[in-house]
């Protein structure tokens, strides 16, 4: 499906009738912490549609939620919007009933600026957690930003910087593709370095079948396609079970994980049903996005070198595989391992087994690859160790990204994680200074 794809500049408004801004509005005046050291880096963006838009969404599952995701959720079950609004600097969580009422003035600022409904605009806010929203400056910047909205490259890239925290670089993609004989354009921006565990529902509630799912991630994607809500909500469902909900940064999951899709229907394709033809090469279209971007915040992790994508194969079940791969990306002495270059396969097959997943020693397989190669270096065979040698294990874990492959030989069921080695820069970026209050906080 990658073939039908051909990427394009402009991200989120690559699409017809979708504009985009961002503005410096000292959102973090109050004190961020260190990842919004930036000086004047714009802190608020916007994006609009010309025409309303069906809107699919996925939110975190933390028990603890911001503000900006309570309403969203809310503002979901009439599956309309027409703009986004979005801050750095200031999470608005933890924030209670004034938090809320914020998050409420800014879609009603918004929505008066623009000329349209508080309920078709949506909120992401990102930051430092437990600090009231200065609004009087939230509010001048919308006021800004609406009189710089524009469908320019450099529109788009403004609002890919406002979102940043403690990322280093923005994240964006753009595509296009043929639907029902319509060309048709998917575009995303995302940010996200710490914090990073996704485990996001369409309602914000926990699956039953993946309890232990876990600086924030946020992604706001938009197309020109025609699609009926649900039928949009049915393909970002899927493509987020295989992109966000499967990246691993430090095994937390923030209170304001959001990914919302906006589709404007401005590419004037049939509209289509889950069955369709047309709804595999869409939902593979967006899975793509979703999969680029989500690759690109494990790479910008917060002190990350090394990039490593676990293949769990052979499992009893899914909720094993997943088990296993989370079990591996998250421990803390295998993260360490990568990091020096350590081919470690002791604290590897420590983790699959305090795991929740059914395994037996004598059948795990592990080894190692180059990023979408079949030829794997074995480590480990029916829990033994091969005669691969350590100089050639190590030359398998030197590069930046390469594949960590774990067979349990106990069934069909696999997973995959996209993780990222623990640093001594991680360590020091998150461990604060209790002589710099600005270097504290969530």
């Amino acid at each position: 499906m990658k073939k039908l794809f051909k990427k394009i500049p402009g991200s989120i408004i690559a699409p017809i009738g979708f504009m985009a801004g961002g503005v410096f509005c000292d959102i973090k005046k109050l004190g961020t912490g260190k990842g919004s050291n930036k000086g004047q880096k714009r802190d608020l963006a916007l994006i609009v549609s010309e025409a309303p838009a069906a809107v699919a969404g996925m939110f975190t599952t933390n028990q603890v939620c911001a503000a900006p995701v309570k309403l969203c959720v809310e503002q979901m079950k009439r599956g309309v919007a027409q703009a986004v609004v979005v801050n750095s600097g200031n999470a608005n969580a933890c924030t209670g009933k004034q938090g809320m009422r914020d998050a409420k003035a800014m879609t009603e600022t918004v929505a008066r600026e623009l000329g349209i409904s508080a309920e078709k605009v949506f909120v992401g806010s990102t930051g430092r957690i437990g600090v009231t929203m200065p609004m009087a400056n939230v509010k001048r910047g919308i006021v800004e930003a609406t009189k710089l909205l524009g469908i320019k490259i450099e529109n788009a890239d403004a609002a890919a910087e406002a979102i940043m925290t403690s990322d280093t670089r923005p994240k964006q993609i753009a595509i296009e593709f043929k639907l029902g004989g319509k060309t048709v354009r998917i575009g995303g921006i995302c940010k996200g370095a710490g914090m990073i565990q996704p485990g996001m529902s369409a309602t914000g509630k926990r699956p039953a079948a993946l309890p232990q799912l876990h600086a924030t991630m946020l992604c706001f994607i938009t197309t020109d396609a025609a699609v009926e809500q649900k039928v949009l909500q049915a393909a970002l469902n899927e493509a987020i079970a295989h992109s966000f909900n499967r990246i691993t940064v430090d095994g937390d999951m923030s209170t304001n994980d959001t990914v919302l899709v906006l589709a404007n229907g401005l590419a004037e394709n049939k509209k289509f049903t889950v069955r369709s033809s047309e709804f595999k090469v869409f939902q593979s279209a967006l899975k793509y996005v979703c999969l680029e971007l989500a690759k690109k915040i494990v790479r910008d992790g917060e002190g990350v070198h090394r990039v490593v994508t676990i293949r769990v194969n052979g499992a009893k079940t899914i909720q094993d595989a997943d088990a296993a791969a989370r079990a591996v990306a998250n421990s803390a002495l295998v993260k360490t391992s990568w990091h020096g270059g350590d081919p470690n396969w002791g604290r590897i097959i420590d983790a699959i087994g305090y795991s929740r997943a059914t395994v037996v020693e004598e059948k795990i397989d592990i080894g190692y690859s180059a990023p979408g190669l079949k030829k794997i270096l074995w480590s480990l065979k029916r829990g033994q160790p091969t005669k691969a040698t350590f100089k050639e294990l190590c030359t398998a874990v030197a590069p930046k990204e390469f594949e960590l492959h774990i067979n349990l030989h106990l069934g069909k069921a696999d997973a995959v994680m996209y993780a990222a080695d623990l640093t001594e820069e991680y360590v020091d970026f998150n461990k604060g200074d209790v002589g710099d209050p600005s270097s504290l906080g969530g």
